[in-house]
């Protein structure tokens, strides 16, 4: 499609019961021209199945391997396979948040660099979380984005949109999980280029919709790194001054 504007990441792992209302929520709220890249890991993966029975005029689907194992390659994967100038990476069992893809992707083709979604804006909502993962996510927003002055309330969100320049210029140094959206957040505002959020909504899996594979403790040291990453650009590094920044939220 010589006018699509938008690729769009779903790392898989046995999505099969819920990939179809995903596909379906894009084909009915997204007008940007897009395609969906699936990222899978292995060939018996039951998405594949489910895939196959999609009906692709309603989506442009490409399934794409993982070169590796589990989420962070499969991201990194599929970031080597896009070439349009906005990439999202979309959660597998995300049906709610379509409608919102259209504005942060223009706010993308209108100069951002960065568009990250928001569970802690007003009009944000995070429902059903674990407490421990919910207190460890807040707290960790909230000090970045108070103390620390990153431009998101919401840092550790692996729902994002990024430029191709972005994903074409950091060199990404995370090897686990979804920390590598962390690491091109605050790498880019250590930059100084323009980073815009959105609120959303986020619901934790239903019992009847498989497991998370988000492991917030496994992944804690990671996400600290990129923690104290934030201070050291905000308190000890000299560089281009952050690029003033307003929510959509503030108006």
């Amino acid at each position: 499609m010589p006018d699509r504007k938008l690729d769009i990441i779903i790392p898989v792992y046995n999505e099969g019961e819920n990939i179809s209302a995903v596909l379906d929520a894009l084909a009915r709220e997204v007008r940007t021209p897009f395609r969906v890249l699936i990222c899978y890991d292995f060939d018996e993966d039951n998405t594949l199945d489910a895939i196959r029975c999609y009906p692709r005029e309603k989506v442009d689907i490409v399934t794409v391997k993982n070169h590796g194992n589990g989420v962070h390659d499969a991201v990194i994967t599929g970031f080597e396979a896009t070439d349009t100038p906005a990439v999202l990476v979309l959660p597998a069992d995300d049906d709610y948040n379509a409608g919102r893809i259209d504005h942060m992707t223009a706010l993308l083709l209108e100069g951002c660099d960065i568009v990250c979604s928001s569970r802690f804006l007003p009009g944000g909502k995070m429902a059903g979380c674990p407490w421990l993962k919910a207190v460890l996510v807040r707290t960790a927003s909230f000090i970045l984005f108070l103390f620390a002055r990153l431009p998101c309330h919401d840092a550790t969100n692996g729902f994002r949109l990024f430029s191709r320049r972005v994903v074409d210029t950091i060199e990404i140094e995370s090897s686990i999980g979804f920390t590598y959206s962390i690491e091109l957040l605050v790498k880019s505002h250590r930059m100084g280029w323009r980073i815009e959020e959105v609120p959303v909504h986020w619901y934790e899996r239903g019992r009847d919709q498989g497991q998370s594979r988000f492991r917030v403790l496994k992944w804690l040291p990671d996400y600290l790194r990129w923690f104290f990453y934030v201070f050291a650009t905000t308190w000890l590094c000299r560089g281009p001054e952050t690029v003033p920044f307003k929510t959509q939220a503030e108006g």
